[in-house]
């Protein structure tokens, strides 16, 4: 019923847009160019956790691109899961060394064009999502796979990673506190195992999907569920580990790319 209101409140009550406020649109031209104007990079924070892949984001979380991550995430604004899935699809592309994200290729982290892409999403806490009313990870990948399909990139987004226990709010938690907080934290669901035993679930076609890089402590707990990690960034992936994009990162974390 949330989503339906939300909906409805939309019709009823007067457009603004989510980065800057202005009037008669849910995302003006400024505020969409500063998430998806530009190619997407490489990101790591420092220090980097034991574990983290390879990691593009489309920009900095600051501003505008603040404002519409949580508008999409926390108000529910779920129109801008277009522009903000456009913008991982862009990472997607950089990661995977297809055509239009020539970043990748610079750091030997290309895949076969023809192999498809499995988008697995990072789970947020089932409390989370019920209070939200929505999977806003979720909803951005499957908007990403369509793009990147719609671009002539196989991609499909699997769902395989789950929370095994509770975790604590990570707001105000250090990268060291985060660590610890998430560690053994998430597993493969049944349907994930069981695509892994058949040697469906290709670590190098694994592509773990998360809005936002901080400390980079949920990645990296991720890549060990999945059983793809593969030490610690900024060093280029072994041969068969995963990577990963986000919508956003700490802006400190592109301070990898002015070297």
């Amino acid at each position: 019923m949330r989503n339906v209101w939300q909906e409805l409140s939309g019709l009823l009550l007067p457009v603004t847009c989510a980065g800057c406020g202005g009037p008669r649109v849910e995302l003006c031209a400024a505020c969409g160019a500063a998430l998806d104007g530009g190619s997407a990079r490489r990101v790591c924070p420092s220090p980097a956790p034991p574990g983290l892949p390879t990691v593009y984001a489309a920009a900095p979380y600051e501003n505008a691109v603040r404002a519409v991550l949580l508008a999409h995430k926390e108000r529910g604004a779920l129109g801008l899961a277009g522009p903000l899935g456009r913008a991982l699809a862009g990472c997607v592309r950089a990661v995977a060394g297809q055509p239009g994200g020539a970043a990748a290729v610079s750091v030997g982290a290309g895949l076969p064009s023809a192999a498809p892409l499995l988008l697995v999403p990072v789970p947020s806490a089932r409390s989370a999502t019920a209070a939200r009313g929505h999977d806003p990870v979720r909803r951005i990948a499957v908007t990403a796979a369509r793009e990147l399909w719609r671009t002539g990139r196989e991609a499909r987004v699997l769902p395989v990673l789950r929370q095994r226990r509770a975790v604590a709010d990570q707001s105000g938690l250090g990268a060291r506190q985060r660590r610890v907080n998430l560690a053994g934290a998430l597993e493969l669901t049944a349907a994930g195992e069981r695509l892994l035993r058949r040697g469906a679930l290709r670590h190098d076609r694994v592509i773990l999907v998360d809005d936002l890089l901080t400390t980079g402590s949920t990645l990296a707990e991720a890549a060990r569920a999945v059983g793809g990690g593969h030490g610690t960034a900024p060093e280029p992936p072994a041969r068969g580990g995963c990577r990963a994009v986000v919508v956003a990162a700490s802006p400190s974390a592109f301070e990898i790319n002015r070297n």
